[in-house]
């Protein structure tokens, strides 16, 4: 018996049970859900061009950069926006506490103008550089405190220089929130907003001037909110799926290839985690598409394994020894497998470039999960048989197949 292959193989079992006790709970954690599988909204904004105007993809570049904007303000992980068509944006947002309350932002233009008496607009929210809610530290009402950028601040300054003793508007989406008068001339380049907001209230207005006014209208065409209640469903039956398929291509494993099927299973536990840390490092967000990627990508990792082992077999039907049956049955296999990778790679290719949504998560589970097999079979499955193979009581040939 060959004593340093079999303190490998060990170690190298040990080291995989370790893998998975360990990595349980901070996969779970740490794994992104989508909105199918989480709950959260789904929306369609149609953007409404100006009378004789048309809809350009420079509107549609700078919509999606605002609602980007708008989204990232509600600490949503992975959310998807993207056009459908040339005046079209696709909005989902899992996991967010209020969908109604998300749509209803999404929708809102955040026109912020500074009006003098006569209606002439002084500032727009196009000169701000930042706004943020507070609380007044004298009234104790909450307020949203503007900051202008270094040109607006130069046309917020000669305003108030101007209209000293009259009222400027400040209004908000066509609405008039309050009319101070002007004391003196304000070069700051800051200035506040009050009108008997409460503090959400200021903080909803302030994130939407944060992320931009919309460049043109949109109208809501679709809204849908996905309940967390499905969701969890979704997730619940599609691990209880999930599951079940993995357990009985397992047993199917031992059953046909018994010792290499065990061999096979033990680099099988080891390409899932594989594959599940890859998708946390690289924030992948699972949904139903996605999990069917990955659990079409297990079948391809087991499929690479029939393919080296019936190798095998055939090779030791030839009465090579077993170390020469095996080194050829690696040698033949791979060329299939590496084929039959590569052209389910540029499938993959195909549906993530034209893809969109969804269809991009499956192509991208699907081609991290082919990429990872072909590693697993090629240097794991390998290893683990060939160190078997140096030990006397896994040399005979039966425990092979034949």
């Amino acid at each position: 018996m060959n004593r340093g292959s079999g303190i490998k193989l060990l170690l190298i079992v040990i080291l995989i049970a370790a893998a998975v006790y360990f990595s349980l709970d901070p996969i779970k954690n740490r794994t992104n859900l989508g909105l199918d599988l989480q709950g959260g909204a789904h929306v369609v904004l149609q953007a409404i061009p100006n009378e004789g105007e048309e809809i350009t993809d420079s509107d549609m570049v700078k919509l999606t950069a605002v609602m980007r904007n708008r989204v990232d303000e509600f600490g949503v992980t992975e959310p998807i926006i993207q056009p459908a068509g040339n005046d079209r944006l696709i909005i989902e947002l899992a996991g967010v506490d209020n969908p109604d309350k998300a749509i209803e932002i999404l929708g809102r233009t955040a026109q912020l103008e500074f009006r003098d008496p006569a209606g002439q607009v002084v500032v727009t929210g196009a000169d701000l550089k930042d706004a943020q809610a507070r609380i007044d530290s004298v009234s104790g009402q909450a307020e949203i405190s503007l900051e202008f950028t270094s040109e607006g601040a130069k046309k917020f300054g000669s305003a108030t220089a101007r209209l000293v003793d009259q009222p400027i508007s400040i209004v908000l989406d066509g609405t008039v929130i309050q009319s101070p008068n002007v004391d003196e001339p304000i070069m700051n380049g800051q200035a506040r907003i009050t009108g008997g907001f409460t503090f959400e209230q200021a903080a909803e207005n302030a994130a939407l001037l944060r992320g931009g006014a919309l460049p043109v209208n949109v109208e809501i065409m679709e809204k849908r909110t996905v309940g967390p209640t499905l969701g969890k469903d979704s997730l619940d039956k599609s691990f209880t799926a999930g599951m079940y398929g993995i357990l009985v291509v397992l047993i199917f494993m031992i059953a046909y290839y018994r010792l290499p099927g065990v061999l096979a299973n033990v680099s099988l536990i080891f390409y899932i985690l594989l594959v599940l840390w890859i998708h946390n490092l690289l924030h992948v967000t699972f949904t139903l598409p996605g999990i069917a990627g990955f659990l079409l990508s297990i079948g391809m990792a087991v499929d690479a394994n029939v393919i080296i082992f019936e190798r095998i077999k055939e090779e030791l039907n030839t009465k090579k020894t077993l170390r020469a049956a095996i080194d050829s049955g690696f040698k033949r296999a791979f060329v299939a497998i590496f084929d039959s990778n590569v052209t389910t790679l540029i499938a993959a290719g195909v549906l993530f470039y034209f893809g969109t949504g969804s269809i991009k998560g499956f192509a991208v589970t699907l081609s991290i999960g082919i990429i990872s097999s072909m590693f697993t079979a090629i240097t794991l499955t390998r290893l683990l048989i060939k160190w078997t193979s140096d030990i006397n009581l896994f040399k005979n040939k039966k425990l092979y197949g034949i």
